[in-house]
Order: structure tokens, then sequence, then C-alpha cells
């Protein structure tokens, strides 16, 4: 069995809506590029990726750079095509970070379906389910997370997220209220995607311990090991960290060594795909810290991640990027999330969704294939 056809279709966001009920565009502006590998066999390995800036580059990294690696291998390569393409990115290609992480998952979806097995069997399974945690965007107003997390809590889920806006006063402020209004048992944590002081961080960090936050994510930069190391030794609440941290395992290696995190953070499309995730969480595994896998703002990748995480023990939560219609093209349906808030890990063969395919020919404005 080999690759005999790589396909793309770079679909614009802003040409489409995700639900006849929704009457206004996405809060999300970057476009999508939706890739499909198909073998001598009929087999096809199904993914999205991003296209943040340009969907015109993501294309080409595809067609110029990803697809001769790609054509004529067989999917079980995988392996040795991840590799090769972290060569070529060191040989100044310098892919973007969520590249070439779509082209791995769209391997494992044909080796499961080849295999006949859903994926995280394939991968080998501990679980069928975990719970979720709402996961919001940047509001402009305390209000809009106070409601955004009892919404959520009315529906089922037991636990959310709040980005706050900053500065720092006004976080700690958001930290406070949320606390009051959504009441002591229900699980909240804070990430700010912040740019604060060592100082300030420290003072985040206590009061989140005191008002019971699970975690506090993304304080600084990711490269700044030195303040996060100071801040894990200073804090009792956990720290979770390496969301953007380049190099995939070797990059989150660096900070383990350094205890520069207390939970890192990977998934299928900014850490190079299955490969690249499994191999962060079982190193993280080995020096007992959770691999808690962050959403990939798009559903169909998503439903990955829970392939992933229902593969791997050491993964509390699944990441639920709300509101959910922002995130779900070009997937055909909504996440398998039921009404105590556990998601459950689909049971066909291979990935095992389903995207939009009529949406995507109607709003595709690129499409390439190439053959052997």
């Amino acid at each position: 069995m080999i690759i005999q056809k790589i396909e793309t279709w770079w679909v614009r966001r802003d040409k489409c809506l995700f639900d006849d009920k929704r009457k206004g565009k996405s809060a999300m502006d970057w476009d999508v590029l939706v890739l499909k590998l198909t073998t001598d066999t009929g087999i096809e390995g199904i993914a999205t990726a991003l296209a943040a800036r340009s969907g015109n580059v993501t294309e080409a990294y595809i067609h110029d750079n990803i697809a001769p690696v790609v054509l004529g291998r067989s999917p079980y390569d995988h392996e040795a095509i991840w590799h090769e393409l972290w060569n070529i990115d060191r040989h100044l290609t310098f892919f973007p970070v969520y590249l070439p992480g779509p082209i791995d998952v769209a391997l494992w979806d044909i080796c499961a379906k080849a295999a006949g097995l859903p994926l995280y069997q394939y991968l080998g399974a501990y679980r069928e389910k975990l719970p979720v945690y709402a996961s919001g965007l940047f509001h402009t107003s305390e209000k809009e997370y106070i409601d955004e997390a009892l919404l959520y809590r009315n529906r089922g889920i037991k636990c959310y997220k709040v980005h706050p806006p900053g500065p720092v006063e006004t976080d700690m402020r958001i930290h406070e209220n949320l606390r009051k209004a959504v009441g002591p048992d229900f699980g909240l944590m804070s990430d700010p995607v912040a740019e604060y002081t060592l100082d300030e961080a420290i003072k985040v960090g206590r009061q989140l311990e005191k008002l019971d936050y699970i975690w506090l994510e993304e304080p600084f930069r990711d490269f700044e090991l030195y303040k996060y190391t100071q801040l894990c030794e200073a804090l009792d609440i956990p720290i979770a960290a390496t969301e953007t941290t380049r190099g995939c395992h070797w990059g989150v290696a660096q900070v383990i060594q350094q205890k520069a995190a207390d939970i890192v953070r990977a998934d299928v499309s900014w850490k190079c795909g299955i490969t690249g995730t499994m191999k962060i969480a079982h190193l993280a595994e080995a020096f007992g810290l959770n691999c808690e896998v962050h959403t990939t703002t798009m559903n169909y990748m998503d439903i990955v991640n829970l392939h992933v995480s229902c593969a791997i023990r050491n993964c509390k939560w699944f990441e639920y990027f709300v509101p959910e219609e922002d995130f779900q093209f070009p997937m055909s349906t909504k996440l398998p999330i039921d009404a105590e808030g556990i998601i459950t890990v689909p049971k066909k063969p291979g990935i095992g969704a389903e995207l939009d395919w009529d949406l995507i020919h109607s709003n595709c404005v690129s499409y390439k294939i190439l053959e052997l």
C-alpha cells in the first residue's frame, strides 16, 4: 500500500456560515485547508490544517515541500516520514508550527482504517471517554466571562477555563468574581496567555491557590524558562506550559529538565501530529507529569486529539473550545459531548468523524491535486 494521490482544498472561512441558525461570521478569522491522502488500495486519510495567515502559504508548503516526501511511500512509514520532514525543516524550510502535523494525522488515519480499528485502539487504548472543560475566548467585559461559565455549567460541563484579557488587576478581579458566580464545586482554570512579570505571576498564582483553581497556564512566553522555573518553585498550584514550545518533544524535554512546568501541553496540529503528541505524552509520563492535550481550534482535529488522549494515561481533560460553532467548520456534526459533560471517542475505523464536503466544495477558493 502506497500513497498515490494528495488533494487539498483551501476553504475561505469568511465565505460560509457553519450553522443555519447562526447569522454572523465566525469569531475566528483564519482559513482552513482540507487535506486528503489516497492510497493505491483506495483508502483515504483526511486531516485539516490551519491557514492562519495565508491559505497560499499552507497550500504551497504541502504541495512543494511535503508531497514529494509522501507520494509513493507506505503510510506505515509515518515515523520515517516524520523525521525526514524535520530534516527538511532544518534545511531552511522552516515549516509553520501547524505543519506538518496534518500530514502525520492523515497517515495514521489510513493505517487505522486499513486495520479496521478506531484510531485510539490502533494507538493502544487506555479509555474511551474524558470529561471536558469549556475553554472560552478573550472577552471585553467581566460579565461575558461569568455568563459563559454559567452557560456551560448549566449544560452539564463541570469545568471552565478563563482567558482573562489583562492587565493583572483585571485578571485577578475576574478570577475572584468567577469563583463567586460558579460556587466552590465547579472547576476553574486560568490561561491569561500573558506577559506577566515574575512577581505578577506569583501574585496571581497565590490568588488562584486561595480560590481553588486547578491550574495556571501560560503567564509568560513559553521560552522564558527561568521565569517558569522560579514560578513553579514559588507556587503550589500546577503551572501548565509548552503550548507553543517549538521543537516538539525535544523542546518539551528542555522544559522538563529545567523543572519549568508541572503540566505540559501538546496537540496534533501544533506538535507535529499524532507522532509528536504521543512522544511528548510518553516523555512527560516518564517524569510523572500530565500532558494535557490542548485544542487545535478545529473540531475535526480535536477529535484526533481525543483519540490520542484516550490512548495515553497521563491526560485528565478534553479542551472544548467555545462557542463550538466557531470551531466546527468543516466537520459535519458537533462534538460527541453528553449532558454530563463527557466526550466519548468515535468507534468507526480511523478518526471516525465526517467532514461537510458540500460546504467544503461550495466555499473552496483553491483545489490542488498531485498524483503518481
